[in-house]
């Protein structure tokens, strides 16, 4: 039986395995720690070129939310040392900034998590660098359709089984692989929370989603197989099969009536 806790603004922040449910002044302050996460996405457009490295791409997010008031939760997190995680081609997640300099061809996600005032916004996604072959861009658009697909399942009365099962259709019926190793989760004044947020699985199944609840979606979806491993830096995850791998990340809130996207782009708002 899943644990459902309604959160009032003296509750103490700990994860306690229950699902939060929170209240309309929480999803005005997540939606703009959410737009500051956007904005930042936004303002790399113009830097995600042939030549620069990570680590500049590192220092521009830092520079960019710490101006705003804002914090990178990822920085310091679990001895982490970086504003921000820069995951190139086969590479799934976590990728660690460094002097590499991207090259045309490449496709790369940046994941970002500002932390303004007590609340996290986050989010990422895919850039393509140069002349990306055809092959890369289609998997990069299709990862993107499979995260639009499972943010429509997001809605009250619905359950985790259906954004995951949306998800998972799309990217195998381009015989992609869906990753299983890595999740999204709760977040809010936590950077990490109930509920796990999987990608893959049977629709009706896992938590019912309850108005109030506030997580990320966040497909990471392979050309090859699914299979991922951990390299001996302890954070960067790549393909075991050394295959391509695309990622984009919204963080959402469940309402009476459907879900509110707190991480839309100038470009997903319209403007």
């Amino acid at each position: 039986m899943t644990d459902y806790t309604a959160v009032t603004s003296d509750m103490a922040v700990t994860r306690t395995g229950a699902i939060k449910l929170y209240g309309a002044d929480a999803f005005a302050r997540m939606h703009r720690a959410g737009r500051l996460a956007a904005d930042t996405l936004d303002m790399l457009e113009p830097h995600m070129v042939a030549g620069v490295t990570t680590a500049e791409i590192d220092r521009l997010i830092f520079d960019f939310c710490t101006a705003a008031g804002a914090w990178p939760a990822t920085l310091g997190y679990r001895g982490y040392t970086h504003s921000t995680c820069v995951s190139i081609n086969h590479v799934v997640c976590h990728g660690i900034p460094s002097d590499k300099p991207l090259k045309s061809g490449d496709i790369v996600n940046v994941d970002v998590t500002p932390v303004l005032d007590g609340w996290h916004g986050d989010s990422s996604r895919m850039y393509l660098i140069g002349d990306v072959p055809l092959k890369a861009r289609r998997l990069v658009e299709v990862t993107y359709e499979c995260l639009v697909l499972g943010i429509e399942q997001a809605r009250p009365g619905n359950h985790m089984g259906d954004v995951a099962n949306a998800i998972q259709l799309h990217a195998e019926r381009h015989r992609y692989g869906v990753v299983r190793d890595f999740c999204g989760h709760g977040v809010g004044r936590l950077f990490h929370d109930a509920p796990e947020v999987v990608h893959a699985g049977k629709p009706g199944t896992g938590p019912e989603l309850k108005p109030g609840m506030i997580f990320t979606i966040e497909p990471m979806i392979n050309i090859g197989r699914p299979d991922v491993k951990l390299l001996d830096d302890g954070w960067t995850a790549v393909t075991r099969d050394r295959s391509l791998s695309a990622q984009f990340e919204h963080t959402v809130g469940i309402t009476e009536t459907g879900c509110e996207v707190f991480t839309l782009s100038a470009a997903e708002r319209g403007h």
